[in-house]
């Protein structure tokens, strides 16, 4: 969640609607029934409700299905009566990361029981690998001439990357170019197993949520908490430049001028 959804959905969601509405043209509409109901309440009335319309239509995107409505009333009488808060401010925004979270958690059940039987039945496979963090691979081609990559290394490879149903995301052998990028800017799933592979070789991955894009998934293609599977054939590993130091400049010498003779005197020149 956005830190600043709580904060600034009160004021900017009404007058973003209010402000696009004053700037369509005019067109007369006879108006229904609850346009009537709407428009017979003073401002204050009509400015509430609608404030409470995009509160619950916002927190319904994030999953929310219901609040206790008494003590939302409460919170918000607090504040505008300047009553001593329940909940402190710093406090009030964990809470609601927290519960956000829970909910978005719920709202994708389906799909982490998906994730999680598939581990368990997959892990029990012939040919299935597990490391301690719970990735699992299946080596599709061995090359056991090759060296292995640093996670620190530039790695070229050809991959397809799919979800449970099977549905391919992204596939750089249907690009039929290779991909390049930093061993150490990928998803932690990607890394890790990366490392494991000798250039030349080919391996399938079983990627899950926690080691790929987490609770917030990867654009539309891939929704959050979702496991994920990877072919990758890793063509070239290419280290780092080395790091060249700084040149040093040979600072130049420092010319003191001589002191100054000290004056004469009382003394004369002789002849």
């Amino acid at each position: 969640m956005n830190r600043k959804l709580i904060t600034t959905l009160l004021f900017l969601a009404a007058a973003f609607t209010v402000n696009a509405q004053a700037k369509k043209k005019k067109i007369a509409v006879k108006p229904s029934k609850s346009t009537v109901k709407i428009l017979s309440l003073s401002q204050l009335d009509s400015a509430s409700y609608a404030f409470g319309l995009k509160i619950a239509e916002s927190l319904g995107g994030e999953g929310v299905k219901e609040l206790n409505y008494m003590f939302l009333n409460k919170g918000m009488q607090d504040v505008f009566t300047k009553k001593p808060a329940m909940i402190d401010s710093y406090k009030s925004q964990t809470i609601i990361q927290e519960f956000l979270s829970a909910t978005k958690k719920a709202k994708y059940d389906t799909t982490l029981k998906a994730g999680a039987n598939f581990l368990t039945a997959n892990k029990a496979k012939a040919g299935i690998f597990t490391t301690a963090s719970g990735l699992q691979y299946e080596i599709l081609k061995d090359s056991a001439s090759g060296v292995k990559p640093k996670a620190t290394d530039e790695v070229t490879v050809h991959y397809k990357g799919t979800l449970l149903n099977g549905k391919t995301f992204d596939s750089s052998y249907d690009r039929k170019e290779p991909a390049t990028f930093g061993l150490n800017k990928v998803i932690p799933g990607w890394t890790e197993g990366v490392q494991l592979m000798n250039t030349g070789s080919k391996y399938r991955f079983f990627i899950p949520y926690q080691l790929a894009y987490g609770e917030r998934g990867a654009g539309a293609n891939i929704p959050p908490y979702s496991t994920l599977i990877f072919e990758v054939e890793l063509l070239k590993i290419t280290p780092p430049a080395p790091l060249t130091p700084p040149a040093v400049s040979t600072p130049e010498p420092v010319v003191v001028p001589p002191a100054p003779a000290e004056p004469t005197k009382g003394k004369k020149a002789k002849k």
